[in-house]
């Protein structure tokens, strides 16, 4: 049923002495497209706390571009962590390379049938199969939100 995620309770987190590890920033934002996750896309790097990133080598972060997940309190601006070895299920927010665009959408599943979801009650839901090429690339462990703007204003 895909990797098993240990949470932490605030007492357990590392106080002082604990490593990072650096996650390449993947260019352009999601929902902006393109062909592939390969190494000329990589932006830059994080470094990130290392109990934040259980499996470096197969961990990403990309900014959110739009609006298409709002519902799930993932906004515009937000920076998506990826990991590519968990296993997607149902109720997953994940990246999805879809007809050739990086996109993040939620994974619903009924039965034997997946489809992808904007969590955006004004947009549409989708199965995978009436989409011309779509393939889950990653499942978004956790996002990153700014609540203050650059200027020192609050969003």
């Amino acid at each position: 049923m895909g990797a098993r995620v240990r949470l932490h309770t605030v007492a357990e987190l590392p106080s002082e002495g604990f490593s990072t590890v650096r996650v390449p920033l993947m260019g352009p934002a999601l929902c902006a497209g393109f062909p592939s996750p390969a190494d000329d896309f990589v932006e830059n790097a994080l470094e990130l706390p290392r109990w934040l990133v259980p499996n470096p080598p197969a961990t990403f972060l990309w900014r959110i571009a739009g609006d298409s997940m709002r519902d799930a309190g993932i906004f515009d601006g937000d920076l998506a962590c990826v990991d590519r070895s968990l296993k997607p299920g149902h109720g997953s927010v994940v990246v999805a390379a879809v007809d050739g665009e990086m996109s993040i959408k939620r994974m619903v599943v009924d039965g034997n049938r997946a489809r992808l979801a904007f969590d955006n009650a004004d947009l549409p839901v989708f199965a995978l199969e009436e989409l011309a090429d779509a393939a889950i690339w990653g499942v978004v462990r956790f996002t990153i939100r700014w609540h203050v703007s650059r200027t020192g204003r609050i969003r």
